[in-house]
């Protein structure tokens, strides 16, 4: 008898839970703890200490930190105890559902969850009846505590999950105003998936000498996935897209985009060339989301199209592929995206589409990941076709016959078909359920790339993006919101990009002051601009806006586009600057930041 392993293997009715934890959980199916849960669990239970939790998504973080506070908290207190913060309503949402589980038999325990996009009336309410955990996302939270409807000056233990993806998704601010308000005495547990900078000052101001714990490689998850890529011209991505589809007739995977307009419009040409496909992005209202979400968990869905904020909160354990339409900026974002696949023991394929200009990428991702990434051929249109063929050949072969049900057509059937021979009904059989197939490549090229042809694309692609910035034309606004109120670029953005219909907007160049600002927005949507700030409150503050007598500025060369929110990284539909081009500049006795 192999002594170590039976002692290694603890379960959960021997951690010290309560007994009514332990009979919820046994209901849900958990038997032995994930390495996660297996270290974080006693630790919260035996100690006051702050902790650092570095943990891939999908290892169980909910259960590390929700099973010890639903234990040590005082069902009889009806005051907010524990505060989790989640940087998306779909994973918040997700953390509330699994503490309820967790609590079916503490009937004397509320969860609370507050995040935007809901009726902040009926949060409101929620907050009042009493809630021992309140699960929040970082701006509604903020929000509420100003309004002073939420209290957290009392609470025993604050949670900040996917605090990497909070910090990249521009909270900073928000996290900074929250736990501000939080007691010194607390417990504050801090999960995430890397660790940068961002993290590391919010542990110094905000934690005491946190304990950390790290689980598994940093690539966990990776020694069941197959990763590899095919090298295309930017224009036939999504032709490549469909042969990786095509070629894998049982597919059940992800394909990430970078952006919210990527994502809509792969998902709109798969859906409209026939594909079991949807989208998941910022656009969608909450009753959108959750509806894709309940189909691609049930599998009505093969194919989900999504940007990585998105998909948070979306945990399916068979997955057969991970698609990078784009690589992502960020390797960790990619390390995030591979390891929704090849989980629970079962193998998993991460496929990514590049073009030339990204090989180094790959070169940095393989020595991240500790894998090497191998190049595969594209598939032509002749190898689509036979693995199709043979796919349709090997389902007819198993197909379950139901005689009693057929049975009463089959005579019919038989007489018009019995002129003709065995190989006639399979050649017709054939032609019936393969001549699209037969009919979409019979002319297909090779989409594979030769470096003469990869670099007349690149040429091509450099020469329009400066004709795109040459065109484009922007108004320029006043806004009386400034440095003072605590605006930021990111905060311009989303004062605009608020209302859905502007998600993909255009915007130019972002000027701060201390009392006002400037931006730039794509000159067609001037009017329906004016009108969205109509009757807008920030911070207490009526926002007024007007157009600026001043010029706007309208980018000639990449080099003053740079200098601007016109020519960098592309980021939810916007156009991003890249960093390092901030210059401070006197002017009206104000010191101003162009962005």
């Amino acid at each position: 008898m192999n002594h170590k392993k039976e002692k290694d293997l603890i379960k959960f009715d021997e951690m010290g839970l309560a007994p009514e934890v332990v009979k919820a959980i046994g209901e849900l199916g958990f038997e032995t703890p994930t390495p996660i849960q297996e270290k974080c669990i006693p630790f919260i239970y035996q100690n006051s200490d702050d902790l650092i939790a570095n943990a891939q998504t999908g290892t169980g973080k909910t259960a590390a930190f929700g099973l010890p506070i639903v234990g040590l908290l005082d069902p009889k207190d009806k005051n907010v105890q524990a505060l989790i913060l989640s940087p998306t309503r779909e994973l918040g949402m997700q953390i509330a559902k699994d503490l309820k589980a967790y609590t079916k038999y503490s009937p004397d325990i509320n969860i609370v969850a507050i995040y935007g996009g809901a009726s902040m009336d009926v949060q409101i309410k929620e907050l009042k009846r009493g809630g021992q955990i309140v699960v929040g996302t970082p701006g509604r939270v903020a929000d509420m505590i100003r309004r002073k409807k939420l209290k957290v000056d009392h609470i025993r233990w604050s949670v900040l999950d996917e605090a990497d993806e909070m910090l990249s998704m521009g909270f900073k601010d928000e996290l900074d105003a929250i736990l501000a308000n939080t007691p010194q005495e607390k417990q504050t547990l801090l999960f995430s998936a890397t660790i940068p900078k961002g993290i590391e000052n919010i542990a110094k101001k905000y934690m005491s000498n946190p304990e950390k714990i790290s689980v598994g490689k940093k690539n966990a998850g990776a020694d069941n996935v197959r990763h590899f890529y095919y090298k295309v011209q930017a224009r036939d991505r999504y032709l490549v897209l469909k042969r990786i589809v095509d070629m894998t007739p049982g597919i059940y995977g992800i394909v990430f985009c970078r952006t919210r307009r990527e994502t809509k419009e792969v998902a709109e040409n798969l859906m409209k060339d026939g594909y079991n496909a949807d989208a998941l992005h910022g656009d969608l209202s909450q009753p959108q989301r959750e509806y894709v979400m309940a189909r691609f968990h049930s599998r009505h869905l093969q194919i989900l199209v999504a940007t990585d904020v998105a998909a948070r909160g979306l945990d399916v354990d068979d997955l057969t592929h991970v698609i990078n339409y784009n690589l992502p900026d960020d390797s960790e974002i990619y390390v995030h995206r591979s390891g929704r696949t090849g989980r629970a023991g079962k193998s998993g394929i991460c496929v990514s589409i590049i073009h030339g200009r990204e090989q180094h990428k790959v070169r940095l991702l393989q020595k991240m990941v500790g894998k090497k990434f191998d190049q595969e051929m594209i598939p032509t249109g002749a190898q689509v076709c036979e693995t199709q063929l043979f796919h349709l050949v090997d389902k007819m072969e198993h197909i379950s016959v139901d005689e009693k049900q057929i049975e009463p057509y089959l005579e019919t059937v038989y007489k018009k078909l019995d002129w003709l021979s065995r190989e006639d009904l399979i050649k017709r059989f054939v032609s019936v359920e393969f001549s699209r197939f037969l009919e979409y490549y019979s002319d297909a090229r090779d989409l594979n790339v030769s470096v003469k042809r990869e670099r007349d694309n690149d040429d091509e692609q450099q020469e329009g993006g400066k004709r795109h910035r040459k065109n484009m034309d922007y108004s320029r606004f006043y806004v009386n919101l400034g440095t003072k109120n605590g605006i930021n670029p990111g905060k311009i953005i989303r004062l605009i990009t608020d209302e859905p219909s502007f998600k993909s907007l255009e915007i130019g160049s972002i000027e701060l002051f201390k009392k006002f600002s400037f931006f730039e927005i794509d000159k067609k949507y001037e009017k329906e601009v004016m009108k969205h700030f109509e009757n807008m409150d920030y911070n207490g503050i009526k926002v007024s806006i007007e157009l600026s007598k001043s010029k706007a500025s309208k980018p000639t060369n990449t080099k003053s586009s740079r200098s601007s929110y016109g020519g960098g990284k592309s980021y939810g539909g916007h156009r991003k600057s890249s960093g390092g081009n901030s210059s401070y500049n006197k002017g009206g006795g104000s010191r101003r930041k162009k962005y």
